[in-house]
């Protein structure tokens, strides 16, 4: 593997200052920023310890664009995500969210492109219709892995039943008799939960 395939090592040293090994000069989260927009792999060093914190230090790229706002991250979504740690499904999380970017990626290169060949008020609508179906899937993702919270929470904003695909095994007397039986099982530990 030549130099150019490998990811650039970026070093943290103690006093919170990043260093470019590749262009041997500091930098700053929003330079990192811009090296992921850019597609530049890269990996965090810990300087004093040799321990990987690329994790901690997108984590905290995120927290930096959040507060800035306009914000990407719902709070309902942030609610979420922070109830699966711990959880039994904690394994599955991480997968099926890379999944789930990479089609909303693939579906914004496919905007993207429909963009280019359409112009004035159609532009718009299509993009619309572009971010309502890309919410949709995003939202029923994430009831996907909550079914214990799907019974009385509001529908999607702009998503009418008709438009919502059908399920596999949608009116299935059984499916729906265990769903029941796992919500009142998710019932009965948060109650154990709220106890303690």
């Amino acid at each position: 593997m030549s130099n150019a395939d490998q990811p650039t090592v970026i070093k943290k040293y103690a006093n919170r200052r990043l260093y470019n090994t590749g262009t041997s000069t500091y930098v700053t989260l929003d330079d990192l920023a811009e090296m992921v927009k850019s597609e530049d792999d890269f990996v965090v060093i810990d300087a004093k310890s040799g321990e990987d914190i690329t994790r901690s230090v997108l984590t905290q790229i995120i927290f930096e664009q959040e507060s800035r706002g306009p914000n990407l991250l719902p709070i309902n979504f942030l609610r979420q995500l922070i109830r699966f740690y711990g959880d039994s499904m904690q394994n599955l999380v991480p997968s099926y969210l890379d999944f789930s970017m990479s089609s909303l990626t693939r579906e914004q290169e496919k905007f993207r492109e429909q963009m280019a060949k359409t112009i004035g008020a159609t532009a718009i609508g299509a993009m619309e219709d572009q971010v309502r179906r890309n919410m949709q899937m995003f939202e029923r993702a994430f009831r996907m892995f909550s079914p214990f919270g799907q019974e009385g929470e509001a529908q999607p904003q702009g998503m009418a039943k008709a438009e919502e695909p059908k399920k596999t095994g949608q009116g299935d007397p059984e499916i729906e008799s265990l769903k029941r039986q796992l919500s009142d099982v998710q019932d009965r530990l948060d109650k154990i939960s709220k106890k303690r």
